[in-house]
Order: C-alpha cells, then structure tokens, then sequence
C-alpha cells in the first residue's frame, strides 16, 4: 500500500509540474516558473525510474537525482520561484541573459552539492537548504498576504497551507525523519504530496494576481491569450 502511495504521489507532482509548466510558459511567457516546474517534473521520472529499478544508491539515476534535488533546494525553489513570482507581485520580469544566469547558478549548486551525496547527515548543506526555505517563506508570506488582499482567500489559505507544509518537509528532510521510516517511504509520500500541491497552487495563485493586475491595468493583457479572454468577457 505504501509504495502505491508513494508512485500516486510521485505521478501526482510528475503531472503539476509538466502541465502547469507549460502553461507558465505558454500562456504567460514565464521561463522562469515554467523550466524550474518541468524541472521538478523531470526529476519527478527520474526518481521514480531510480525506484522501479531498485533504489540502488550507487546507481547513475540516483546521481541525476540527487543533483536535482540540489538543483530546486538550494536556488530552484527558492530564487527562481521569488523571481518568477515577482512578475506579478513587482512586475518584474528579467532580461534573457538574468534567466539564463539564475539556472546557471542553480545548475553550479546542483554540481557542488553532489559532493554531499549520501545518507549520512551533512550539517553545513542541510542549515544551508534551511536557511533558504526559510528565506523564500518569508516572500511567500507576502505573495499570500497579496492573494489575500485582493479577495482570492481561498487561494490564500491554499498557498499558506502548501508553504508551511513545504516548510515542514524541508526540517523533515534532514533534521527530522520519520522514526523507523523503511526506505524513508513516508516521508517521500509526504514530501512528493506537498511538492506537487505547490506547483498546482502557486500556477493558480499567479493566475489569479495576473488577471486582477490586468484586470486593474496595472499590467497590460499582452499576447496571453487566456488573460486577454477573460478581460474580454468581465466587459
């Protein structure tokens, strides 16, 4: 039952992340959010492949994805979700070149984090991917309270729950496990659950401030073509 749990959980943040991926990209031109989600989703398969095959540690999939794993913990879902989130709470959107950079940092971190690799607490890695969530919570604090002032609490309280949830995973991951946790499979049933609820809320949440920004012409519809219709239809 467990490991059903863990592959529905694991397919569930392999769908957000490949869908709601390319909807950043296509309908709203977000590269940022949008590579970062499929990301997520790529490393989603290659776990799940890594566990289909065995789980052995010393497998070239499971390098792939601790390197993934690294890649989103130390500035994946953390700067570049703060950046691509800043389009529609600061209307900041960065040059091609400050695109390609942050996924260049983020691509470094992976590479200089895999000397890490290993079950064994690492106290240096692990404050370091703590201190950041905490960072990124802070912004994500903000971005809720921002939900919440414009009327969409419903996605408020979705985003909150989803944050603190991740927020708990992340003190899980290295400083907390789960007592005779086999394989750690609870954990990674918790953690894939609340991974996947984030990239489904924080696509709905940006949603819903780009059309009210729209809506209030603090930013104009442009070419995306499913905030342009439905400003249409509000006339």
């Amino acid at each position: 039952m467990k490991e059903m749990l863990f592959m529905l959980a694991d397919l569930w943040m392999i769908f957000a992340g490949f869908f709601y991926g390319w909807k950043f990209i296509r309908r709203y031109n977000n590269y940022l959010l949008g590579l970062e989600w499929i990301i997520i989703a790529t490393s989603g398969s290659n776990f799940l492949a890594w566990s289909l095959l065995g789980g052995d540690p010393g497998s070239f999939l499971y390098s792939i994805a601790y390197f993934f794993d690294a890649f989103s913990r130390s500035v994946g879902i953390t700067l570049i979700l703060v950046m691509g989130l800043m389009r529609v709470t600061h209307r900041y959107k960065p040059t091609l070149a400050v695109d390609i950079g942050v996924f260049a940092l983020a691509t470094a971190a992976g590479l200089y984090l895999q000397q890490f690799r290993g079950h064994e607490l690492h106290v240096g890695p692990a404050t370091f991917y703590v201190i950041v969530n905490a960072l990124t919570t802070l912004f994500l604090a903000y971005f809720v309270g921002r939900l919440w002032k414009i009327g969409a609490k419903g996605l408020a309280i979705g985003a909150g729950l989803a944050t603190a949830a991740a927020t708990a995973i992340a003190l899980m991951y290295d400083f907390f496990p789960i007592p005779d946790d086999d394989y750690r499979t609870t954990f990674y049933i918790l953690a894939l659950t609340t991974w996947g609820c984030q990239l489904f809320v924080y696509f709905h949440a940006y949603r819903a401030l780009r059309n009210h920004n729209v809506a209030a012409a603090v930013e104009p519809a442009g070419n995306e073509q499913t905030v342009a219709h439905a400003h249409v239809h509000e006339h």
